[in-house]
């Protein structure tokens, strides 16, 4: 998009979300005592009040639950307009990622839409953005 992101502040918890992409991998927070995957990162499972949780990669593959064009540039040299999306990840639906779809026109872009992720790197840390699947 061309210009600099908000950078998110690292933590135990968040750190693997948002470096795991200099390996490629998309990586989610995942309760090791009862499978429950968890987004945004915690260290406590919601589901059973576990503390057994750890980032573990996933597929990167989605789907475009719902979206918005942006039209307003918020920060100088943002480049619009681009699309906000929310992507439900393959391995657990009820997981959402708040992200942009790049990589094709804003027109192109529909609920339903089939998505994988890729990452842009700023400062050591890798956004994760989505592109439409071929």
């Amino acid at each position: 998009m061309g210009v600099s992101r908000p950078r998110p502040r690292l933590d135990r918890d968040n750190r693997a979300f948002w470096t795991g992409g200099g390996e490629g991998k998309l990586m989610i927070c995942r309760c090791g005592d009862c499978g429950q995957w968890l987004h945004p990162p915690q260290p406590v499972c919601r589901a059973c009040w576990s503390e057994n949780v750890a980032p573990q990669p996933v597929s990167g593959r989605g789907t475009v639950d719902s979206f918005t064009v942006n039209h307003q540039p918020w920060m100088p040299g943002l480049a619009v307009p681009f699309v906000i999306a929310r992507v439900a990840l393959e391995e657990e639906p009820a997981i959402y990622l708040t992200t942009n779809i790049v990589g094709c026109p804003v027109e192109d872009v529909a609920v339903g839409d089939a998505v994988h992720v890729m990452f842009e790197e700023e400062d050591g840390i890798f956004f994760p953005l989505f592109e439409k699947d071929a």
